[in-house]
């Protein structure tokens, strides 16, 4: 798709002087990087007339260069993010999302029938040793992820099983719920970096990575006020589910 067609589903959620909730498609990067040369939300938000400033007048290298970004989302999965005006908006959330008390909710399927259907995973996840800009899980307790998963309902399709899951990052680590899920032997439909040799496959039963950042709760960083925005499945994953057999 092209980067026009990215920005035009870019859709806006919430807005006001502080604050916008946007619901980000796959596909789009969040934040700038020299190896990246399509449109990124960072983009996006500093071309749109959306009032992003400097708060109270105070310079920050730290904000500028983030440029309305406080947290991301991987740019194969679609959902719900938040992006920030102001010095005090940016501070202020970025303690929330440090602090764990910001809570995300997700949607994925993936491979296999989990047993339980309800559980914590608590696993450090470091960079991969031998492949770049890929995670795995390691030994280095200080970098521990935890998530949480319930199972939403069991799919079949071509005589496999298929879970959709409910997944609860409790903390903010690269490639979080995808790591944990291939170390659990359950990966993620279609994802290209851990779903191994089944991804290709994937892509005859879903188009995409199935994840999609679902609910977002936080506290507004002007008024203190809890705020929780929420964002269907996109299209073309709603599609996925009813070719499965539930």
């Amino acid at each position: 798709m092209s980067e026009n067609g990215k920005s035009s589903q870019m859709q806006i959620i919430f807005e006001d002087r502080w604050i916008c909730v946007v619901n980000k498609p796959w596909g789009m990067v969040v934040n700038n990087a020299k190896t990246n040369k399509g449109l990124t939300v960072q983009d996006w938000f500093l071309q749109k007339d959306l009032g992003l400033e400097v708060g109270d007048g105070e310079k920050d290298t730290e904000f500028a260069l983030k440029g309305g970004v406080v947290h991301r989302l991987d740019k194969d999965t679609s959902g719900i993010l938040v992006l920030v005006k102001t010095l005090k908006a940016y501070n202020g959330l970025k303690s929330q999302f440090l602090e764990r008390k910001v809570s995300k909710t997700y949607l994925a399927l993936v491979h296999g029938e989990m047993k339980p259907a309800e559980g914590v995973i608590s696993l450090p996840i470091e960079r991969h040793p031998k492949v770049w800009g890929k995670f795995a899980v390691g030994t280095d307790l200080s970098l521990t992820a935890i998530t949480e998963w319930k199972t939403m309902g069991k799919y079949t399709w071509q005589n496999e099983v298929y879970t959709l899951l409910e997944l609860k990052p409790h903390t903010g680590r690269t490639h979080q719920l995808r790591v944990h899920m291939k170390h659990l032997e359950h990966p993620i439909v279609a994802d290209p970096i851990y779903g191994g040799k089944a991804a290709k496959k994937d892509l005859e039963l879903c188009p995409r990575l199935f994840l999609h950042a679902g609910k977002l709760e936080f506290s507004h960083p002007d008024s203190g006020e809890r705020l929780e925005f929420e964002a269907k499945l996109p299209e073309e994953l709603e599609l996925v589910l009813q070719k499965l057999v539930h």
